[in-house]
Order: structure tokens, then C-alpha cells, then sequence
């Protein structure tokens, strides 16, 4: 009888919610680097249209059953993990976010190699009590991260002064330089409005139209901005639950876009994009724009800061929250097509040397070797992990 050899391929499993925006990329990403580098890699996340992405690169995807905060069905959640670890049998797991984040720790407890990667902290997203329980988790939680993976400097410097206890490793996002790219700004824009007038100053603002987004912020701005340059239009690309809230006061000068499964276009037809955000771990808008050319105005905040280039932070920063200098920094950009150009090139430039997707790959792969190497050659989930959560 011919036995087969075991898989000597480490065994990663990513797990996922949520399943769309900048979290989904970098998930993406990750899983199309390590493929390639002959892991085998298996993705733990709702049914979603990720789910076929990742299929279509060759990963193992594993249907997790997860809403996107947490509430009663947490245990049931965990529980459905804990199913998932005893048959996958993984080497190392790598949790996204903050909601596998807190059901991936809570499955494994520190028993196989894990690594967190909260893109942005839970308790910044909320406040009162439920921040006050969020971080109380996030400082008991750490206990059981192998590493907590923060995609910049600002992120890892506010998880320290919350009081986490955490090992720390930054790796700041990366985009695909072959993806995000130049191209003919008339061109792209006759495709995407054709009824629109080609020479109309187009302004972009991609993301989750969320709270933390801002785009309310940037709804507020528009009307300065279109005092000063009156042919201007704003293009909201993206979804999610401030959506409604958002159309309702909206002039007739923005536009829904959205969710797009490829935002590339709607950077290459821009002449600015603009990030509003209240806070960020590190957001993926800004340097996919400047990899495609366009210069971006962001939010003086942790990640959002961290994109920029020292060199373009007196003209493309501003304070959050601050609708009135907001709308001076757009519409000063809006009227000067040089000013624009240059800050374009400056950004391409920038991404292209310090934000390679290739390089933010490298490093995740050099943390999962430190602690692969320290790890059982024969991962065990104990049989606990296929029962209760409570062992």
C-alpha cells in the first residue's frame, strides 16, 4: 500500500470579518504573496464575494459564519472556529481585524502560534461603555498574540499608550504597483460619466461610508468648495451604513458610486482624492491614489498621517473634523492643475519606493518565520478546541 508523504508545506490560516474594503484587500494580497511562496493557505470568512477571489488564486476557503461586531452570537461564532482549527490543523493563524480578532484568540488561546492584525483598534471606534469593554479585551487579549502585526507607527504608539501589553511588529500596507497605476484621466472619466462634462473638476473620495470615513465631514465642506470652484463634482465610491444618511443631504453635485469591485478607475478619472477619516490604522485610499498619480488630501490622524510623504503635508494634511479647512485645502487644489501634477508625481514616487505590496509581504513572512521557528514541527488542537469554549 502506497502512503502518501505529509504536506510539508506550513499551514497558515487567515481569518477574516470583515470581508470588503481595505481589510479584504490586504487579506487578498497576503494570500496571493504566500501562495506563491508555497504556503498553504486557508481563509476562515463569510460567504461574500471575497470568498471567490480567493478561491480563484488557489486558497482553501472555509465558510465562517461571523457578523461583523460582536453581541449574543459570539459564543456560537468561536465555537464554529474551533470546528474549523481541528480540521484545518494550521501552523500559525493571522486574524484581521478586531471581530476575528476576539473570536480567533478567544478558539485558540495561545496554543498555536497567532498573529493579530487589528487594522485600525476596536476601541476607536466607539464610546462609553462599549469602548471602555473593547479596550478592556484589547489588554487581556494580548496575552494570547504570538505578535500583533500594526500597518503603522501610529497605530502600534496608540495600542502602547492604552495600556496593551503587546509584542509589537509594524508593517505599513502595501498596494500593487502593476494595479495601481496612471492612465488618461479623460479617457477613464468618459467611461465612468458619460453624461458628465469631461472638464468639470472631478473630486474622489473611496471607502466604507462609515463614521470613521468622514464623509459627512466632507459633505459639509462641499458647499464651500463649490463656492469657489462652482463646476466641481464629488463621487462617494463605496458602501455601508451611513449611506441613506448621507444621500439625503447630498446636493446634486455628489454622486453614489457605490461599491465597485475595482476602485483603480475612479482614482485614474480624478483630479483629487480626498480621505476625511476620524481615525485609521493605515488607510489603503491615499496610496492606491498616489500610486495611480493623484494627489490626495488626508486627515492629520495616526495612519492617515503616515501615508503621506514628509514633503506634502503642508498642502495635502488637515486637521479632522474641520469642515471649513477641508473645503480651503480642496478647492486651493482644484484650482491649480500644476500645483496638482507635481504633488501627483511626489506621491507616485513616494508609494512606489516605500509601499510596495511586495515589501509589506516580505515582512509578514519574516515574522511568521520567527515564530514558526519556534514552534511545534506537529501543531496540536487540543481536543477541547472541538467542544465548548470553555475548557
Amino acid at each position: 500500500m502506497h502512503l502518501s508523504a505529509p504536506d510539508p508545506r506550513p499551514r497558515v490560516l487567515h481569518l477574516t470579518q470583515p470581508v470588503d474594503a481595505g481589510v479584504a484587500r490586504v487579506v487578498t494580497d497576503l494570500t496571493r504573496a504566500q501562495l506563491a511562496a508555497g504556503l498553504h493557505v486557508t481563509v476562515a470568512c463569510p460567504q461574500s464575494p471575497l470568498t471567490d477571489r480567493l478561491r480563484s488564486l488557489g486558497a482553501d476557503v472555509r465558510h465562517w459564519e461571523a457578523a461583523r461586531s460582536p453581541g449574543p452570537a459570539l459564543l456560537g461564532e468561536v465555537r464554529r472556529l474551533r470546528r474549523v482549527l481541528a480540521d484545518v490543523r494550521p501552523d500559525l493563524v493571522h486574524a484581521h481585524s478586531a471581530k476575528a480578532g476576539l473570536a480567533g484568540r478567544l478558539a485558540v488561546r495561545g496554543r498555536i502560534p497567532t498573529v493579530f492584525q487589528p487594522h485600525a483598534w476596536s476601541f476607536e471606534a466607539v464610546g462609553g461603555t462599549t469602548a471602555a469593554l473593547a479596550l478592556r479585551w484589547e489588554r487581556w487579549g494580548a496575552r494570547w498574540a504570538s505578535r500583533v502585526v500594526c500597518v503603522s507607527e501610529g497605530e502600534r504608539a496608540t495600542g502602547v499608550h492604552a495600556g496593551i501589553d503587546g509584542r509589537w511588529t509594524v508593517v505599513p500596507n502595501g498596494i500593487d504597483p502593476e494595479r495601481f497605476h496612471p492612465a488618461a484621466v479623460d479617457t477613464v472619466r468618459a467611461t465612468l460619466l458619460p453624461d458628465g462634462d469631461p472638464a468639470a473638476p472631478l473630486v474622489v473620495c473611496v471607502g466604507r461610508l462609515c463614521r470613521q470615513k468622514g464623509q459627512d465631514v466632507l459633505l459639509d465642506a462641499w458647499e464651500g468648495v463649490t463656492r469657489r470652484v462652482p463646476a466641481a463634482r464629488l463621487v462617494l465610491v463605496g458602501d455601508g451604513p451611513d449611506r441613506a444618511e448621507l444621500a439625503a443631504r447630498a446636493p446634486a453635485s455628489v454622486l453614489f458610486a457605490g461599491a465597485v469591485t475595482d476602485p483603480v478607475p475612479w482614482y485614474q478619472a480624478a483630479d483629487l482624492v480626498v480621505l476625511p477619516s476620524r481615525w485609521e490604522g493605515m488607510a489603503l485610499a491615499p496610496l492606491e491614489a498616489m500610486a495611480c498619480g493623484r494627489p490626495v488630501v488626508v486627515t492629520d490622524v495616526d495612519g492617515a498621517r503616515e501615508s503621506l510623504p514628509l514633503e506634502l503635508a503642508p498642502r495635502c494634511l488637515v486637521p479632522p473634523d474641520r469642515p471649513a479647512q477641508l473645503a480651503d485645502a480642496v478647492a486651493e487644489l482644484l484650482v491649480d492643475p500644476l500645483l496638482r501634477e507635481s504633488l501627483g508625481h511626489q506621491g507616485r514616487r513616494y508609494v512606489l519606493s516605500t509601499h510596495d505590496v511586495r515589501h509589506a509581504a516580505e515582512a509578514v513572512a519574516a515574522v511568521y518565520r520567527e515564530l514558526l521557528g519556534a514552534a511545534p514541527t506537529a501543531p496540536v488542537v487540543p481536543s477541547e478546541c472541538r467542544e465548548s469554549i470553555h475548557s
